[in-house]
């Protein structure tokens, strides 16, 4: 089993645990609603987030030639982090043997924990082991201080990694739709980073997509950011994955396994879109019900969720982040698009506010 603890005093922090593939959402902010949302991880899981995080920043302009690369970034950031990496992500219900101390309440949100610094101490020697979050639209987490924890057990822990055929009946994935009709918190982000890695595949130019439902969710916002086809050729989006037929097209949306973060493989020249798995197999394997007769009343809460009415926004922050991490956005139109955005980081969704593209739908 893997139980993570205190590099002080050796005292267990967690229950026993499975590691998971870093969730596309975790460190979410949704909107600016009231309360905190769910984890994004599921009792008796953690992920590692391989990026630094926390103080000291670095302001972009003071990187040497070369430097952000190296640390995997091609395009600008406001600042970049020059703290720890690996910090270890939990939901809160997982964590055993610590507390929050006021006295490391240096940072706070609009109606709970905020910040980037420790606020969780280690009850036995006191040693601060992990920063908890619960701030209004924030997702509820705790995340391990890689200098201060460690494994003091490790081992596979208490859930078995599944093959993809598994997957699929096991982990039926996300519906769009929450119960007050608008979309789940989860595919705002999902959607943003698929959508960074089609940009970047499509190499601007305009693409096709036959599937409806993912044409309603992904037309929008790409017709507004290429464009449309004009005398440009179309490029073919089509979805990919266990159960389905193999991919013919130039684009395929593959899912990306939830336990190891590997994506679904494809053959040569098709290029892989990732998509978090939760939303890749509700739009693989959705049917709309079939009408019935009115004396086989059906109550709504047991039909399929349908697409929500409005449109989707992607997430700007997981967008513009992902975004900079592909090296093809260092292309001059591409790179363009980015730096739009940058200036809206912190909006819900750049899409509605940035100047278009000539020739885009607006």
């Amino acid at each position: 089993m893997t139980v993570l603890g205190c590099r002080t005093c050796g005292s267990a922090l967690t229950v026993p645990v499975s590691r998971v593939a870093l969730p596309v959402h975790a460190r979410q902010k949704y909107h600016n609603g009231p309360g905190s949302i769910d984890p994004p991880l599921e009792p008796g899981t953690f992920a590692v987030d391989p990026l630094p995080f926390g103080s000291p920043q670095r302001r972009w302009a003071e990187l040497e030639a070369g430097e952000a690369e190296m640390l995997g970034w091609y395009a600008p950031r406001f600042n970049v982090s020059d703290g720890p990496a690996d910090w270890v992500l939990l939901a809160p219900g997982d964590v055993r043997g610590a507390v929050i101390d006021p006295a490391l309440l240096s940072e706070y949100g609009c109606c709970g924990l905020d910040g980037s610094e420790p606020n969780m101490v280690c009850v036995t020697c006191g040693t601060p082991v992990a920063l908890r979050i619960d701030d209004c639209g924030r997702r509820q987490e705790v995340w391990l201080d890689p200098r201060t924890t460690r494994a003091v057990d490790d081992g596979p822990g208490p859930y078995p990694v599944l093959g993809w055929t598994e997957l699929i009946d096991e982990r039926p994935g996300i519906a769009p739709t929450e119960p007050n009709g608008f979309w789940h918190p989860v595919w705002e982000p999902a959607v943003a980073s698929a959508l960074a890695h089609l940009l970047a595949a499509s190499d601007g130019d305009p693409i096709l997509i036959a599937d409806q439902r993912v044409a309603v969710i992904f037309r929008p916002v790409l017709d507004r950011l290429i464009g449309p086809a004009g005398a440009r050729p179309e490029r073919t989006l089509v979805l990919a994955g266990p159960g389905l037929p193999a991919a013919v097209g130039d684009l395929a949306l593959v899912p990306v396994h939830p336990q190891t973060g590997d994506r679904w493989p494809v053959n040569a020249p098709v290029k892989p879109v990732p998509l978090a798995w939760d939303a890749w197999h509700n739009l693989a394997f959705h049917r709309d019900p079939k009408p019935v007769g009115r004396s086989v009343p059906i109550l709504p809460e047991a039909l399929p969720a349908q697409i929500p009415g409005q449109r989707l926004l992607p997430d700007s922050p997981t967008f513009l982040r992902v975004l900079a991490r592909l090296p093809e956005v260092r292309q001059p139109w591409l790179r363009a698009l980015y730096e739009r955005g940058h200036p809206y980081y912190h909006y819900c969704s750049f899409i509605d506010v940035v100047p278009t593209i000539p020739g885009a739908v607006t």
